[in-house]
């Protein structure tokens, strides 16, 4: 099989830098529901722009390229062994072309292997089946969302639906609580995967299972293909929105799966997934290795709606007040922003993830920071031929994890404003308030977007940490969020997250009996 190393590069390539057809088309119908001139239908528009961007770029859709799933059926005379050493060289070489970022993480020391390989990554689930091709199919999911993955212990008591009992009504309630308690951090609106019963191990690996499926697809199990019906309808009511920003769509695609489990554990397993859902699979020859067929087609999409292409609309605008700054920033400019302004930035930013956040605490910053703007981002960078460092993708992780820091960096080092997505926790919104500070949201996944709006890399620190969490420091322009956490105390992902805790309460009584 001579080619199939070539092949799964193609296939890596294409999974990265292009949404399928599906995922395109439920895309398409959220931005035809959502209410012009809200900050949902502002997000979905650039989601759109950023999906036609990648996809012209040749690059990342999103920086987070995530952890690598493939999942293979093969002949049974096919040679495993070798399949998985040709895929590990292939990973290895679209990280080096910067069609993946470097996400390998020593757990005990935290060194990134530079390559996105290392022990258990990328994982490889192989199969034997009958058939006499191979069959490849590979998800990239990113740390935003995973984390998001929930799993419930049936009976169980949900916040705003009570108890969830050992039935189809309490496997209901946990698939919608699923939905809430993502809010905007998984970069939403999302797909949900769900598995039912199992173990803890086996009902995860099902609900994963089920992201491989289609989305315009119906359910073959009469029950399930109704519950999936359900939750579709009802998770849109909840008014979570595209990035938290409240808004008519907050689910994009809801699949359910089940197995049989021991009378002592009932488990729902939720495997919650971005918009920027970047599945795809390919039929594979397996005497030469070459590609046969695309799995992803148009075939499963509308016949009014054959393209799949995202509706292509004049660029909306959104009805808040617009505010361009330019680095270092005052704080009486802080001050006078209000959450759902817009903020358009200028000048120097500097990324800062996990790593940089835990060592700020006790260290000195390489740069003068007052006055600053730090922003959550991991961004996919390659060197050219002349060694200078080059920005291929750069759209916000999520913020939340830096929470039980954020608060002491702003007041140590006099930081403006935070970029990230998905909000932040009430101790950074105190600090926000007390030192004139405030926490912009950036579009999750827009990686290409963002990445045009840097103009030159000035320079790295903290590249021991590896290249997702080192310091880098980006000369900007037009660099534009949106203020959803201000200096006076205000914050709209709290009161998102209260009215969809209200909403979620109103399908607190049973519905299926």
């Amino acid at each position: 099989m001579q080619s199939f190393k070539d092949s799964i590069l193609k296939l890596i390539t294409e999974t990265s830098t292009n949404l399928p057809p599906d995922v395109r088309y439920a895309i398409q119908q959220a931005r035809l529901r959502e209410d012009a001139g809200t900050r949902s239908a502002l997000a979905l528009g650039t989601i759109t722009d950023n999906i036609k961007r990648a996809e012209e770029n040749v690059s990342p859709i999103c920086q987070d390229t995530g952890m690598l799933t493939f999942k293979i059926k093969a002949p049974v005379d096919a040679n495993q062994i070798e399949m998985a050493k040709q895929i590990r060289q292939a990973v290895k070489e679209a990280t080096q072309l910067g069609k993946l970022r470097p996400n390998s993480v020593d757990s005990l020391t935290g060194e990134n292997s530079g390559d996105n390989l290392g022990e258990g990554v990328p994982v490889i689930h192989f199969e034997q089946w009958e058939n006499d091709y191979i069959d490849v199919r590979l998800i990239l999911k990113g740390g935003g969302c995973e984390n998001k993955n929930i799993q419930y212990s049936l009976p169980c008591e949900l916040e705003g639906l009570g108890r969830a009992g050992r039935d189809l009504d309490g496997i209901r309630k946990c698939i919608l609580h699923a939905v809430y308690q993502a809010q905007g951090q998984g970069c939403s609106a999302g797909f949900i995967g769900v598995g039912i019963g199992g173990d803890r191990t086996t009902g995860y690996e099902l609900a994963k299972k089920q992201l491989f499926r289609s989305v315009t697809d119906t359910n073959p199990n009469p029950d399930l293909a109704r519950l999936e019906e359900y939750i579709m309808e009802k998770a849109n009511t909840l008014s979570i929105g595209t990035m938290g920003f409240g808004g008519n769509t907050t689910l994009l695609g809801c699949k359910i799966g089940s197995m049989h489990r021991i009378p002592a554990s009932f488990y729902v397993s939720v495997a919650y997934n971005c918009w920027a859902f970047r599945r795809q699979g390919v039929t594979i020859d397996p005497e030469t290795g070459a590609i046969r067929d695309w799995i992803y087609t148009d075939d499963a999409v509308p016949a009014d709606a054959k393209d799949a292409s995202v509706v292509e609309t004049a660029e909306e605008k959104l009805g808040g007040r617009q505010v361009v700054l330019t680095t270092p920033i005052t704080e009486e400019q802080i001050r006078d922003l209000k959450v759902g302004d817009i903020v358009v930035i200028n000048g120097l930013i500097h990324t800062g993830r996990d790593a940089l956040h835990k060592h700020l605490m006790d260290h000195d910053s390489p740069v003068d920071l007052n006055g600053g703007v730090i922003y959550h981002c991991g961004p996919v960078m390659l060197k050219d031929a002349d060694g200078k460092w080059n920005v291929k993708a750069a759209g916000p992780t999520t913020s939340i994890r830096e929470e039980p820091y954020q608060g002491d960096i702003i007041k140590k080092f006099g930081i403006r404003a935070v970029i990230g997505k998905g909000g932040m926790g009430a101790k950074t919104l105190a600090a926000l308030k007390e030192h004139g500070a405030v926490y912009l949201n950036a579009i999750g996944g827009a990686a290409q977007y963002y990445a045009e709006c840097i103009e030159n890399v000035d320079g790295v620190d903290f590249m021991e940490f590896g290249i997702p969490e080192a310091m880098w420091h980006l000369q900007v322009k037009d660099f534009a969020a949106i203020v959803t956490m201000d200096a006076h105390g205000n914050s709209l992902h709290a009161d998102v997250e209260k009215t969809s805790l209200d909403k979620l309460a109103e399908l607190k009584e049973p519905v299926f009996k």
